[in-house]
């Protein structure tokens, strides 16, 4: 399993700024290895989050997202001291799921 998500959610003037990097290494099955032979596809296929019961983004990826993805957004809604749900699923079928409070 990867590494945790680092997640930084801030609340202000009813707008949750959440800011989340991805740990992943994230092949996109085109390069090669020292040996000449491709290295097989290995991305982040999906990612959302929830916020209590509520998904509040959810995203698509493809092979041509970089190392590590950082994502950024704004949504109206959450308040200080409630918790949001990361999570993210691979083309090998890995899962990761972390949490913040927003601040």
């Amino acid at each position: 399993m990867a590494d945790p998500m680092r997640i930084r959610a801030t609340e202000s003037n009813g707008v949750t700024e959440v800011k989340i990097l991805m740990r992943h290494e994230m092949e996109s099955g085109q390069r090669k290895d020292a040996a000449g032979k491709t290295i097989p596809a290995w991305h982040i296929t999906s990612a959302s989050i929830r916020l209590k019961d509520k998904e509040v983004m959810r995203a698509q990826f493809g092979p041509s997202i970089s190392k590590d993805p950082f994502l950024s957004l704004k949504f109206k809604g959450g308040a200080k001291g409630e918790k949001l749900v990361v999570n993210w699923v691979d083309t090998k079928g890995d899962a990761r799921s972390d949490e913040a409070v927003i601040g």
